[in-house]
C-alpha cells in the first residue's frame, strides 16, 4: 500500500510524491509547463508514436489524467492507417463492447456503437485508427481505453510536439525517427523524447557493441541525447491501465528525468529516475530474449514449475554473466533487471511466443509481428546478442577449458534459442535438451566467473 501523508486543498499528497485529484493534476501540469516556459494560451502538446498496447496504455493514461485541461494540454497519438480488423477480431470486440455497461454506454452516447454492429455482422470493416479513437487498441482487445485523439498524418503529429513518446518496436523506431526528422528541419525548439521500445541491435565494426532505440533516435534526428530517456519497468499494459500497483524508472540527464518523473507519477503508478539511461535500455532488451525460452519450457513440459526453475536459476545466471559485461557496476542492475524478468516470464508477449511455438499454434514463418500481440521483440534481440557475445575480440577464459573463448560460448541458452529461432537448424526440443546436458556447469559457477574476472567491456555501449 502507499500510504498517504498529508490532504492538501483536498487532496491525498502520498509519500511517494502522487497527487490524487483533480488539483492536484493540475499543478503538477502547471509545474512541467513553468520547466518548458509555456504561457497562457500555448499548449503544451504532447503526441505518442506507434500504438502498441504500452504505448496506447502510455498515451491513455497521460489523457485520464491531464486530458480535461483542454486550455493547458494537447494529447494525441499516432498511428498508420489503413490497418483492417478482421471479422473474428471485430466479433471478439462486439462481445467486450457488450460485457462492459460503461462502454456500451459511451458508445451509445457517442452515436459510434452501431459500426460495431455492422461489422460483427460482416456489413463493414472496421480499421485500427477507428477504434483507437473509441478506445480500443488492436493488440489488447480485452481492456477498453479511454477514447483518445487519433493522427494518421505523420507531420501534422509531430511537426510542433514539446514531448513525443516513442511506442514504436525498436525494430521500427529508426526509420519512423528518419522520416520525423524531415518535419523538425525548421524547428527553433529542441522537442523531449521519451521512449518506451525495448529493444537492441548489434554493430560489427569498427568495434562490436550495442545500439539502443534512444541512440537511434539521436543519430536519426539529431535531437541531443540529454533531451531523449527512456522509460521501463516490470509493467504489463493492461493491468497498469486497470490500476494494479506498479513501478516504473525513466532514465536520462536530470535536467529532463526528475520534472518528468514528477509529472508521469500517479499513485498507482510509481515512477522513479535515474542517470543510466543506456545500460537500463539494454536490460529490457536482454529480459525479452530468456522470456521467449521461458515459454517454450513451460509448454514442452506442461507447465513443470521444477523445470521452470531449472531454467530460471540458468537464465538468470547468464544475464548476471551479460551484465557484467556490459557495466562496471552490474549489482546495481540486479533488483531492475530481475523484476522486469520476473513479470515478463508470467505475462508478457515474449513468453507467450514461447509457448505457441513450442506448442505448434504460431510458425516461425510468420515472423516477429503477431495479430493481436504487436511486434516480438524478444526474436531480433536473440540476434543482436548472439552476434555480438559471438565476437572473438570479446573472448574470456573458459572456466573447464582454460582457453579464451567468445562469451556466448558460455551462454548456452542464448545459443540455443538462435539456433531455434534464428538459423533455425533446431527445434523446440532443444532448449530442454540444452537444460538437460549432463556437462552444463552449474548457474552458479557462470556467476563466480563473471564475479571474480574483469569482464567489463564499456566498448560494447559504445564507450571508450
Amino acid at each position: 500500500m502507499v500510504g498517504s501523508i498529508e490532504v492538501k486543498n483536498g487532496n491525498t499528497v502520498y509519500a511517494n510524491g502522487g497527487i490524487n485529484g483533480h488539483n492536484g493534476s493540475e499543478e503538477k501540469l502547471d509545474e512541467l509547463r513553468r520547466i518548458l516556459g509555456k504561457v497562457d494560451g500555448d499548449l503544451l502538446r504532447i503526441v505518442g508514436i506507434g500504438a502498441g498496447a504500452w504505448g496506447t496504455v502510455f498515451a491513455a493514461l497521460l489523457q485520464d489524467s491531464y486530458g480535461q485541461f483542454r486550455d493547458k494540454v494537447q494529447i494525441r497519438i499516432w498511428r498508420r492507417p489503413g490497418r483492417g480488423v478482421d471479422r473474428a477480431t471485430a466479433e471478439h470486440l462486439f462481445e467486450v463492447i457488450n460485457s462492459r455497461e460503461d462502454v456500451l454506454r459511451r458508445l451509445i452516447r457517442r452515436c459510434a456503437y452501431l459500426k460495431y454492429v455492422e461489422a460483427r455482422l460482416g456489413d463493414r470493416t472496421l480499421y485500427a485508427d477507428e477504434i483507437l479513437k473509441d478506445g480500443f487498441c488492436l493488440n489488447m482487445i480485452d481492456t477498453p481505453l479511454c477514447p483518445l485523439k487519433v493522427v494518421t498524418n505523420l507531420q501534422e503529429a509531430v511537426w510542433d510536439a514539446d514531448i513525443v513518446v516513442n511506442g514504436l518496436p525498436s525494430t521500427e523506431t529508426r526509420d519512423v525517427f528518419r522520416e520525423i526528422s524531415k518535419y523538425w528541419k525548421e524547428r527553433l525548439t529542441v522537442p523531449i523524447i521519451i521512449s518506451l521500445a525495448k529493444g537492441i541491435e548489434a554493430e560489427l565494426v569498427p568495434a562490436p557493441h550495442i545500439i539502443t532505440p534512444t541512440q537511434m533516435i539521436n543519430r536519426a534526428t539529431g535531437v541531443p541525447i540529454e533531451n531523449i530517456l527512456y522509460l521501463g519497468g516490470p509493467n504489463i499494459a493492461s493491468e497498469i491501465y486497470n490500476k494494479e500497483y506498479a513501478n516504473a524508472r525513466i532514465c536520462g540527464s536530470e535536467k529532463w528525468r526528475k520534472p518528468l518523473a514528477k509529472f508521469l507519477r500517479q499513485p498507482h503508478f510509481i515512477v522513479w529516475d535515474n542517470s543510466d539511461l543506456v545500460t537500463h535500455e539494454v536490460m529490457g532488451g536482454l529480459k525479452n530474449v530468456y522470456a521467449i525460452g521461458a515459454g517454450m519450457v513451460a509448454a514442452l513440459t506442461n507447465e513443470s514449475a521444477t523445470s521452470k526453475s531449472v531454467y530460471f536459476a540458468h537464465c538468470t545466471s547468464e544475464m548476471i554473466f551479460i551484465t557484467h559485461l556490459l557495466t562496471e557496476e552490474p549489482e546495481k542492475l540486479a533488483g531492475p533487471l530481475l523484476a522486469d524478468t520476473y513479470v515478463t516470464l508470467l505475462k508478457g508477449r515474449n513468453a507467450w511466443y514461447g509457448q505457441m511455438i513450442a506448442k505448434g499454434e504460431l510458425s516461425l514463418d510468420l515472423g516477429d509481428s503477431i495479430i493481436g500481440k504487436g511486434t516480438i521483440q524478444g526474436v531480433s534481440a536473440v540476434g543482436a546478442f548472439y552476434e555480438l557475445l559471438s565476437q572473438s575480440s570479446l573472448s574470456v577464459l573458459h572456466p573447464g577449458e582454460h582457453k579464451p573463448v567468445a562469451p556466448v560460448e558460455l551462454c548456452p541458452i542464448l545459443k540455443t534459442l538462435y539456433k531455434v529461432l534464428i538459423t533455425r537448424e533446431q527445434g523446440v526440443q532443444a532448449i530442454l535438451q540444452a537444460l538437460r546436458d549432463e556437462n552444463l556447469n552449474d548457474p552458479r559457477d557462470r556467476i563466480e566467473i563473471a564475479q571474480s574476472h574483469a569482464f567489463y567491456r564499456p566498448s560494447l555501449l559504445g564507450q571508450p
